[in-house]
């Protein structure tokens, strides 16, 4: 990830979105810009213009922290945003650490334990949301992911690159807007994950949609929220979710439904059929597989 460039177009991403009238500045005659000028940032922030302008070049060697702060609040950055920038300008100095090479990940097995112990379904994923592991709930909730062509598993490379994603996800644009921007917040994070840039450089090439909504360089946090599935067996649902943070970089989500909902019983019959796979498999005439 080329950081000057990351910095700059942060910076000028954000401060198009934002309006003179959202910060109280006065507007005379027509604009060129359709958020605040270099000049108004600058402003705002308490800086030279020279400096915020050094700034959106991508030049962030030696920012301060009060002047981030500064910059983060005259461009009404939210809590992903402000992250987002402290982390780009965190990893600009002279001496950038190395590459790292993609490491074999592993799930303890106190944590599969713990997996196997939740009665919702539950999955382990890493930062690049890679899915490392599930309980049998989990991996029947998520069959459609774990049997996609498009392996390792790996909920960005699924929604993106196997067409049946779009059937899956009820919301599958809202969903897959929310993977860039928690794919953008975690590259800001980790600019020299090898195994990140890996992923963000072949969803780039493959996906259009992708290319489109990374270069909008949005940043969100993705911990809790509602996704509507639609899955092969039960059909329609609707679960809550959460994700947990682990040791090592890796997050469980579990997902869980309305007491007496129709989501609740049409879980409570994917708990039957990840019983009793090769069975209903039979039934229904597919070829039930997992994933290695």
């Amino acid at each position: 990830m080329d950081l000057t460039n990351e910095i700059a177009e942060f910076l000028t991403s954000r401060r198009a979105k934002v309006t003179p009238d959202q910060v109280g500045l006065p507007t005379y005659g027509p604009r060129r810009v359709p958020g605040l000028r270099r000049e108004e940032v600058a402003s705002l922030a308490g800086v030279s213009v020279e400096y915020y302008k050094r700034l959106e070049r991508g030049n962030a060697s030696g920012v301060s922290e009060s002047v981030l702060e500064a910059l983060a609040q005259a461009l009404q950055l939210d809590d992903a945003e402000r992250a987002h920038l402290f982390d780009l300008a965190r990893a600009a100095n002279p001496i950038a650490p190395r590459r790292r090479r993609p490491v074999q990940q592993r799930v303890r097995p106190v944590v599969h334990r713990i997996l196997d112990s939740i009665t919702t379904p539950a999955i382990v994923r890493n930062s690049r949301v890679d899915y490392l592991a599930a309980n049998p709930l989990g991996r029947a909730l998520y069959a459609p992911l774990f049997e996609s062509r498009e392996q390792p598993a790996n909920s960005a490379r699924f929604t993106f690159l196997d067409p049946a994603a779009q059937d899956f996800y009820v919301d599958w644009e809202r969903v897959a807007k929310d993977l860039v921007a928690h794919l953008r917040s975690e590259a800001g994070r980790h600019p020299h994950d090898r195994g990140l840039s890996d992923l963000i450089g072949e969803l780039s090439v493959r996906s259009a949609e992708f290319g489109t909504w990374w270069a909008a360089h949005n940043v969100r946090y993705h911990q809790t929220g509602t996704k509507r599935l639609h899955h092969p067996i039960v059909g329609d649902l609707e679960l809550s979710y959460e994700v947990m943070e682990l040791a090592a970089r890796r997050g469980t989500t579990a997902g869980d439904s309305e007491p007496g909902s129709r989501s609740e019983a049409a879980l409570n019959l994917l708990a039957s059929w990840a019983a009793t796979p090769d069975q209903l498999a039979g039934e229904r005439g597919d070829d039930h597989r997992t994933a290695p």
